[in-house]
């Protein structure tokens, strides 16, 4: 079945020899840079570009999007708290959104909902007018910061450097105590505690949360590209390159039986804001910059941890790894201690059938229509999901050391190789970085 997205099937011709990668002009070497637009946290997606970044020895540019006094007022690092950051380091804030930003009225979002309780959510009617003056501000603020930003990026820059700026930002759940259990509900409720994402993502609350996401997962990268402008310029007559990227999700494939057939997480409600993330990269790769919202598959991150679930497309890699490697030291490794996760009654294809049973089912598959995607739960389809979630966690020794874990870092490490292969001169303006792909460059 052929499906309407690029898909990454092979990385790039990757010099291993410095010289080699030093006349390929498509290769980020020593000498160039890397800029981190936004804060590089643990265990996320960027985790693996960053490391592949320091093999190569390129400069590492890291930012912070600061930090809240007690008082929300947004701040730069202390001396204290940037110590700890490697340099070279640009202590402006970057935080996005408007959550926090005050109206005419001296109210931010947040304030308007902060005593709202559980049982009141879905009377409440926010204004939207009171909404659209705190967004403004915010946009208005965060180009402030993008614009002083960059002034102090040019520094780090040397004459005929190529440089990949790397788009970080994600989230933007507004920080009001009712939200989360709301989504929790959302995407964890069972029985009489079940929400449905399409009912809350309707209401007043729910298109707060929509205009957020837009805001901190979408917009920051128009501002980026924006406001990058002179300084690409600069770059350019100066001899050097420079690449933009950003993370998306939009489901990804996985090896079902023989096959890999696209799947998706269901209710993933920040798909409308990666889908605008999708279309500022077309828009600019179509005035010629060289700009790509790769699509990596499901991990488990800090961030990821709330949608329970999530991880039971991480299992097939496993899968994938045997049918793209298995003879291989490092396929082997993996596996063996993959295996060692799970109780000894349980066999790799025990995981591998019930997975491919789960994924295979008419209800799922149901939520996995890329022509629909994103797409809202259901009780039956959430329900299930997440009694699959606690089965594969049952079969595991200790269900806090699963083999999600180990195969995230698989997954962080060949999507880190694909991009940095890949950004000079993107494929397509959005791909999606598949476990075929994965696993052929883990094994190799």
């Amino acid at each position: 079945m052929s499906l309407p997205y690029h898909a990454i099937r092979q990385l790039k011709k990757d010099p291993s020899s410095p010289s080699e990668a030093s006349s390929h002009p498509e290769i980020f070497k020593k000498g160039d840079v890397l800029v981190l637009f936004g804060e590089l946290f643990n265990r996320g997606y960027a985790n693996g570009l960053v490391e592949e970044a320091e093999k190569r020895g390129m400069t590492i540019v890291r930012s912070t999007v600061g930090r809240r006094d007690r008082d929300g007022v947004l701040r730069a690092l202390t001396d204290e708290e940037a110590a700890q950051v490697p340099k070279p380091f640009i202590n402006i804030p970057l935080e996005a959104g408007f959550d926090l930003e005050l109206d005419d009225q001296g109210l931010s979002p947040v304030d308007r909902i902060k005593d709202v309780k559980l049982s009141e959510w879905e009377s409440v009617q926010l204004d939207r007018s009171s909404l659209e003056v705190s967004l403004k501000k915010g946009r208005e603020r965060f180009g402030q910061q993008v614009k002083s930003y960059m002034k102090e990026l040019e520094q780090y820059i040397p004459p005929g450097a190529n440089v990949l700026f790397a788009h970080l930002m994600a989230g933007g759940v507004p920080r009001a105590k009712i939200i989360m259990p709301l989504m929790n509900r959302s995407v964890k409720g069972t029985g009489d505690r079940f929400l449905s994402s399409e009912k809350f993502w309707n209401s007043s609350m729910g298109q707060l949360c929509s205009m957020s996401f837009y805001e901190v997962s979408a917009e920051t990268f128009s501002f980026l590209l924006q406001e990058s402008g002179e300084l690409r310029e600069k770059i350019k007559k100066q001899g050097g390159r420079s690449a933009y990227v950003a993370y998306g999700y939009h489901g990804t494939e996985v090896l079902v039986g023989q096959n890999y057939l696209w799947q998706s997480y269901s209710p993933y409600v920040q798909g409308w804001a990666k889908k605008r993330l999708e279309d500022y990269s077309r828009e600019w790769s179509h005035k010629g910059v060289k700009t790509c919202v790769y699509n990596c598959p499901e991990i488990l991150t800090n961030s990821s941890a709330i949608f329970s679930g999530v991880e039971v497309s991480l299992y097939p890699l496993l899968g994938a790894i045997r049918k793209e490697g298995a003879q291989s030291v490092q396929g082997k490794k993996t596996i063996e201690a993959c295996m060692s996760l799970l109780k000894p009654e349980h066999t790799m294809d025990d995981m591998l059938n019930y997975t491919q049973t789960y994924l295979m089912s008419d209800l799922i598959r149901s939520h996995c229509d890329f022509e629909k995607w994103p797409q809202h739960n259901s009780k039956d389809q959430l329900e299930k999901m997440l009694a699959a979630s606690d089965y594969l966690r049952d079969m595991h020794r200790d269900s806090k050391q699963a083999l999600t874990s180990p195969l995230s870092e698989v997954v962080l490490e060949a999507c880190g190789k694909v991009i940095l292969a890949d950004a000079l001169a993107p494929e397509a303006p959005v791909s999606w970085i598949n476990h075929d792909l994965v696993a052929k460059i883990h094994v190799r």
